[in-house]
C-alpha cells in the first residue's frame, strides 16, 4: 500500500519510502566562521534595489528563455492535477461506496490498494496474474479486499474503460468474500 508523510505542514506529499535526508540541514549548510563577514554586504534578492517593500504573494518562475513562466498545470483542487495512482484510489473508493449502500455488511471491510501482487500469487490464484485478491478476517485482523493497481491499468483497452473494470473485480472480491454470486452483489 502507499503511505504519504508530509515534512512539515505546508510541505508537499512525498511517498514514504523516499529517505527524508535531503529535508536536514548537512554539515554544508553550517555557518563557517568568517562567512557572516563577507555576505553582510551583499544586498539580498528578497530586497528590492528600489527601496519598496517585496510585493505579498507567491513568487512566480522567471521566464527563462522564453519558454514561458514555470509552475504547477492545473491547481491542486481538480481532478486534473491527480497522479494516476490517486485517480484509481478514487475509482476504488466510488466502487466501494456504491456497494456499501446495498450491502452495510461491508462497513467492516478493509479496502486497500498495491502498486502490484507480490511474489508467488500464482500460487494462491487461478490466473497468471491477479487482479484482485480476498485475505479472511481473523481473530486479530478484519476481512481485507486488496486490488492490484499495475495489472488493471494494463487490463483495461483504454483509461474510460478503467472504472467499470474496477467496479467489476471489487463486486466479484466482494462476491467470494461474502459466499455469494456476483449477480446478486450488483445486479447492473
Amino acid at each position: 500500500m502507499r503511505e504519504c508523510i508530509a515534512a512539515t505542514p505546508g510541505a508537499a506529499r512525498r511517498h514514504a519510502s523516499r529517505s527524508a535526508a535531503h529535508l536536514c540541514c548537512g554539515p554544508a549548510s553550517a555557518t563557517r566562521a568568517g562567512a557572516r563577514d563577507t555576505l553582510d554586504s551583499v544586498q539580498s534578492s528578497a530586497e528590492p534595489r528600489s527601496g519598496r517593500p517585496p510585493r505579498p504573494g507567491r513568487r512566480r518562475g522567471r521566464d527563462r528563455r522564453g519558454r514561458g513562466l514555470r509552475g504547477p498545470l492545473a491547481p491542486p483542487e481538480i481532478p486534473l492535477s491527480l497522479t494516476r495512482a490517486e485517480q484509481f484510489d478514487e475509482l476504488v473508493l466510488d466502487a466501494v461506496e456504491r456497494l456499501e449502500r446495498r450491502w452495510p455488511q461491508l462497513s467492516g471491510v478493509e479496502f486497500a490498494v498495491e502498486e502490484v501482487p507480490p511474489p508467488g500469487a500464482e500460487l494462491w490464484s487461478d490466473e497468471p496474474v491477479p487482479l484482485g485478491r480476498v485475505v479472511r478476517a481473523r481473530r486479530d485482523a478484519p476481512a481485507r479486499i486488496v486490488l492490484y493497481r499495475r495489472p488493471l491499468e494494463v487490463r483495461a483497452p483504454a483509461r474510460a474503460d478503467l472504472g467499470p473494470l474496477v467496479h467489476d473485480i471489487v463486486v466479484e472480491q466482494v462476491a467470494d468474500l461474502l459466499g455469494l454470486d456476483p449477480e446478486i452483489i450488483d445486479p447492473e
